[in-house]
């Protein structure tokens, strides 16, 4: 049952990649996610559904439009072997619990908004605010199934602390940290809350440690320049994952939960 769990969500992730790749593409442009069919961002021809399987037809077309031959994006095979991997390692983190639901949400949705900020350098609020409301019904519906009250008052606690840490952070200097940045803030807390006031600290201490060390590569590759700003949102998302399915093993040696 667990392994069937966990292959058949990392499946159902591998398709569900593929919509995610819409709305990365489409929100920002303020384009429909529903209409119209998929088609080659270069040429505009409508793809057919050979054209649209999962990973396997970017390997068959070589990255390319089949119509125009221009490359097509890595982006897209990234995206969905990404969310394979966010949603059958959420399954093997969760198993069958009433929070899986919730975490793949906000797998779903941390992976969307980091690759729109590496992207547009801005975290859309709609998409901020969906998978916030998302995540929070489905924690309360948790707790609720599970009776477990407590979780969701430390919860709701953390998120409010973050979102007041990143608001008084944007105040002092907007440069440091976006609004959208604050924004997605709440959420975070919330969903690391829910997990144990650790989880809270140590994803925080992860995102900036990421961000850290990349903005120092900048720095070192690039020739980036201490005033340069570089999207804080994915590395928020990536600190905030790596809580979730280490943070246990960050904070065993010091007996938080």
């Amino acid at each position: 049952m667990f392994v069937a769990l966990v292959v058949g969500l990392g499946l159902f992730g591998l398709i569900f990649g593929s919509f995610l790749n819409v709305v990365i593409y489409r929100v920002p442009r303020g384009e429909s996610i529903v209409a119209p069919r998929s088609r080659c961002p270069s040429c505009g021809t409508t793809l057919g559904a050979l054209d649209n399987i999962p990973v396997v037809s970017y390997v068959v077309l070589r990255g390319r439009c089949r119509t125009c031959q221009a490359p097509i994006s890595a982006q897209y095979p990234i995206v969905e072997l990404s969310t394979a991997a966010l949603f059958g390692g959420t399954a093997a983190r969760f198993g069958s619990s009433w929070a899986l639901p919730a975490y793949v949400v906000l797998a779903a949705g941390l992976l969307v908004l980091a690759a729109i900020d590496l992207e547009q350098g801005k975290l859309p609020k709609q998409i901020v605010y969906l998978v916030t409301a998302l995540v929070g019904a489905l924690l309360l519906l948790a707790s609720g199934e599970t009776g477990d009250w407590r979780r969701l008052v430390i919860a709701a606690c953390a998120g409010a602390a973050w979102f007041g840490l990143f608001f008084a952070i944007n105040a002092v200097n907007p440069r440091w940290l976006g609004f959208g940045d604050v924004r997605l803030a709440f959420c975070l807390g919330l969903s690391l809350g829910w997990l144990g006031v650790g989880y809270v600290f140590v994803g925080f201490l992860l995102a900036s440690l990421v961000g850290t060390v990349i903005g120092i590569g900048l720095i070192v590759m690039k020739g980036a320049g201490l005033t340069t700003q570089v999207p804080f949102g994915p590395f928020l998302a990536i600190g905030t994952e790596m809580a979730v399915f280490a943070g246990s093993l960050i904070l065993r040696p010091f007996h938080v939960g």
